[in-house]
């Protein structure tokens, strides 16, 4: 098959390629982008003028080591300036943020309690250890806010105040794109002096996320998600947890010492402490020209388009009366370009069987890695709709840079036209 390049923007001439336009093949509807997002052209250009001088990474006199060491540290302050890290916080890249979660559950002090949400997705609720928290999923942001300062207060009330206190909380369901109020959550995470970290795998692709504006601790965040697919994450926040921590992966590049006598190992400090092994230098470089690409654009437009394409997408599902969308909060809430809705009397992954095959239309089916709240959302759903017929479980349409409203009405007519 080819590859072709589809614009984000419209109004620039295809023949022009911007770091902004991604990659497709020509015929192929991609609505599938919370699961992975298209590769970028800014990651494509930096993997294709990094290749030829790829090298090992910390550990080479050469000029290809050399280049490759600075390109690596490089990526390492491109990233940490586009999420807004402070200047000690530490970034430490990762698999994905399902991994940078589980290396902060693994740096937690002992005796840390995490305060998580049943509306998160599993890399947010599986890591973390026994003894937390689960609130229930709230009827709307301001619910979200007073369950966790009530269910602080308790603990604080209840337990040693002295021990600390982890609140995870995502920045935009991967469920249903509604955003969570993560400045306000961290506010009152801060009056019980505890800590927040925020899954911003949905959220950065779509508006900005600064650790400094938000006043949060940690976010974790995966480039697969944000148009860079080359197998690299990032874990950004404060420094003491992570330097304390016994390291997340053992092995070269986490040392600084290394004696003759069994277990006799100085563990270094930094980033490097939990990035043993030789690390994906590639996937870096990716996503940070992504980042870098990012923060020269017009967010705001960006943004602003993509709502745009959201609220056809929303109007026309709702003009489907076989079609009922999932939501947590009321269907005004603020939210990014993602939409799930559940058909009825049809078999989901029937449903995107059918897309895929006929329209050439990729769509996601499932529970999505939620599922506490896709299953609470589909009743819900049936509630609200009044049908019985409604399957156990949904579709997901995800949109962002280089979709197209051509591209939304072609799922909405093939919804329409099932039979």
């Amino acid at each position: 098959m080819s590859v072709t390049l589809v614009p984000s923007l419209p109004t620039r001439p295809a023949a022009t390629p911007a770091p902004l336009d991604v990659l497709g093949v020509p015929g192929e509807i991609n609505l599938d982008y919370a699961a992975s997002a298209p590769c970028a052209r800014a990651a494509a250009d930096a993997v294709a003028e990094l290749l030829p001088w790829y090298a090992s990474v910390h550990r080479g006199a050469g000029a290809l080591s050399r280049r490759c060491t600075l390109a690596y540290e490089r990526a390492r302050q491109s990233v940490g300036a586009f999420f807004g890290a402070r200047a000690d916080d530490h970034v430490v890249f990762t698999r994905n943020t399902t991994d940078a979660l589980n290396l902060l559950a693994r740096a937690l002090p002992p005796g840390t309690t995490v305060v998580t949400n049943a509306g998160e997705h599993h890399a947010n609720l599986l890591p973390w250890p026994r003894g937390s928290v689960r609130l229930p999923v709230p009827a709307d942001p301001a619910g979200a806010v007073r369950d966790l300062d009530a269910a602080l207060t308790e603990l604080r009330r209840d337990s040693n105040p002295a021990l600390p206190v982890l609140v995870a909380v995502t920045g935009a369901s991967n469920v249903t794109g509604e955003l969570w109020p993560v400045a306000e959550l961290a506010r009152v995470a801060r009056r019980h002096r505890a800590r927040i970290v925020v899954d911003a795998a949905q959220l950065a692709p779509h508006v900005p996320v600064d650790l400094l504006a938000l006043d949060v601790d940690y976010v974790a965040a995966s480039g697969h998600k944000l148009y860079a697919p080359f197998g690299a994450g990032v874990l950004i926040g404060r420094a003491d947890w992570l330097d304390a921590a016994p390291p997340y992966l053992s092995g070269g590049g986490a040392t600084s010492h290394v004696g003759t006598a069994t277990h006799e190992v100085t563990w270094t400090t930094g980033p490097a402490r939990h990035e043993g092994g030789t690390p994906n230098l590639v996937g870096a470089v990716a996503l940070a020209a992504v980042c870098t690409a990012l923060a020269d654009a017009d967010r705001a437009a960006l943004a602003a388009r993509e709502q745009d394409l959201l609220a056809r997408l929303r109007a026309g599902i709702a003009a489907l009366p076989h079609v009922v969308e999932l939501r947590t909060f009321g269907p005004d809430a603020p939210r990014v370009g993602i939409v799930s809705f559940v058909v009825a009397g049809r078999d989901s992954a029937e449903v995107a069987g059918r897309l895929a095959r006929e329209h050439r239309i990729g769509v996601r089916d499932g529970l999505f890695c939620a599922h506490p709240l896709a299953r609470r959302l589909l009743t819900e759903a049936a509630t609200r709709s009044g049908r019985r017929d409604l399957p156990a479980t949904a579709l997901r349409a995800s949109i962002g840079l280089g979709s197209t409203a051509a591209q939304v009405d072609r799922l909405l007519s093939a919804l329409a036209a099932l039979d």
